[in-house]
C-alpha cells in the first residue's frame, strides 16, 4: 500500500474514499445517513451509491458501528466504574434479579401448566358427558 516508515497518511486521488469513510465511521451512524440524505438531494446517484454501500458494508447493524461485546453480556458486564464496592453491589444485585427471573419465569410455567390441565379436565368431563348422552339416547331408542 504505502510505505509504513512515513507516519503520515498518504495523499492523493486515490486515497480520500478512505479519509472520508473513517471521518463517517468517526461521527457514527447519524454521519452515515446525513451522508445518504444529502446524497439523494443533491445528486441521487451519490446518495444511492452511498445506501448501496452501507448496505453492503453492513455500516447500520448494530455490530458495525458499536463495541464488541461476547453474546450474552450486558452493558454493565464488562463496564468496571473504578468504585469496586459499587461494583461489587451491582453484581450482587445483578445475580439476584436473574435468580429472581428465573423463578419468576418457573412459576409462570407452572401457572400455565395449571391452567392448560384445568382447560384439559374441563374439555374430558364435557366429551364424556356428551358420550353419556349418546349412549343414553341409543337405549331409549333400543327400546
Amino acid at each position: 500500500m504505502y510505505d509504513t516508515t512515513n507516519q503520515s497518511p498518504p495523499t492523493g486521488l486515490l486515497y480520500w474514499p478512505r479519509r472520508v469513510e473513517s471521518w463517517l465511521d468517526a461521527r457514527g451512524k447519524g454521519a452515515w445517513i446525513a451522508a445518504m440524505v444529502l446524497g439523494f438531494i443533491f445528486v441521487w446517484p451519490l446518495g444511492l451509491a452511498i445506501l448501496g454501500y452501507m448496505i453492503w458494508s453492513k455500516r447500520m447493524t448494530k455490530r458495525s458501528m458499536c463495541c464488541h461485546r461476547p453474546k450474552g453480556q450486558g452493558y454493565w458486564a464488562s463496564n468496571s466504574s473504578g468504585n469496586s464496592a459499587f461494583d461489587a453491589y451491582r453484581d450482587e444485585t445483578i445475580r439476584r434479579l436473574k435468580e429472581e427471573r428465573g423463578a419468576f419465569e418457573a412459576f409462570l410455567k407452572r401457572l400455565r401448566d395449571a391452567k392448560d390441565k384445568q382447560e384439559f379436565d374441563a374439555f374430558m368431563e364435557d366429551r364424556a358427558k356428551a358420550n353419556a348422552d349418546q349412549t343414553n339416547d341409543k337405549d331409549i331408542a333400543a327400546y
